[in-house]
């Protein structure tokens, strides 16, 4: 593959033309309370975009779900500098320090991210919205979902779809994700095993809220977190009175497909681009 001599700002723009829409909304005003001042403020006025400035050569762009401690020193590690870290979340989740599920970025290893010229650019909302790269696209694809209708309202996006699976039953379809995922995953039996007319209901990450809209659609759907607690008993209860199966394949797992097809996103447009794996939360399921 040939490199092309691109520099951030172009990037940027692909990026801002390619995923941000009008009508798109976000707010992390409540997770970056600790490094607000090194926080651009483009990024403070619409939650999206060019989360931290450090320079304009660009070498390579690491793609990561969240700007987790352990991904940002594995890229410190690989002595990069002149580099952009493309992440779908502007803070670190970890369902296990609810209610503060959301953790701010380190400030020293942003510090030390200014030293090695590393910019941190966070598409949130813009990449949950339906498209080749979005969450839930990518996640249904890897898990057997052939995507054919849109549904669930987002922030100015559709974030979930409708589609079809080859599996007969709830517990074959959770056969097909833990192989995708690489790990077990939950599964609430609310329903009928057999896959209804063999449509699933799909919204990657923090989906459960939309259950309810897959009623007389589909009786199973996939999200990514699905623990049953005070927040989640409205959805449960009412997936169990509608008989809707539920599975959940945690934040991170759900999410990070479409962090793994945005390297080819970039690799297109001429540059090196590489995922960084990070630790999925069983306790999210």
């Amino acid at each position: 593959m040939q490199q092309f001599n691109l520099k951030k700002e172009e990037i940027y723009n692909h990026l801002e033309k390619d995923f941000i829409k009008e009508g798109m909304t976000d707010d992390w005003s409540g997770q970056i309370g600790s490094i607000k001042d090194l926080v651009t403020e483009n990024f403070k006025k619409r939650w999206m975009g060019l989360l931290f400035d450090s320079g304009s050569d660009l070498n390579i762009v690491y793609t990561a779900v969240f700007p987790s401690d352990k991904v940002m020193k594995e890229i410190l590690d690989k002595d990069a500098k002149d580099a952009v870290l493309f992440t779908h979340h502007g803070a670190t989740w970890d369902i296990r320090e609810a209610p503060h599920v959301f953790k701010d970025i380190d400030r020293k290893l942003l510090e030390e991210f200014k030293r090695r010229n590393i910019s941190i650019y966070t598409l949130h909302v813009p990449l949950d919205d339906f498209g080749p790269y979005s969450t839930t696209v990518t996640f249904s694809k890897e898990i057997g979902v052939i995507p054919e209708s849109t549904f669930a309202p987002y922030f100015g996006t559709m974030c979930g779809v409708f589609g079809e699976t080859k599996a007969r039953t709830v517990e074959d379809l959770k056969k097909d994700i833990e192989k995708s995922v690489g790990h077990e995953v939950s599964l609430y039996p609310y329903g009928k095993k057999e896959i209804k007319e063999g449509v699933v209901g799909v919204v990657a990450g923090g989906g459960l809220e939309f259950v309810s809209e897959v009623e007389g659609r589909a009786n199973v759907f996939v999200t990514g977190i699905t623990l049953k607690s005070d927040y989640s008993k409205k959805n449960h209860d009412f997936a169990k009175e509608k008989k809707i199966n539920i599975i959940g394949a945690t934040h991170y797992s759900s999410e990070k497909f479409a962090c793994i097809e945005m390297t080819d996103y970039f690799k297109k447009k001429g540059l090196l681009s590489e995922f960084i794996e990070d630790d999925f939360i069983t306790e999210d399921m």
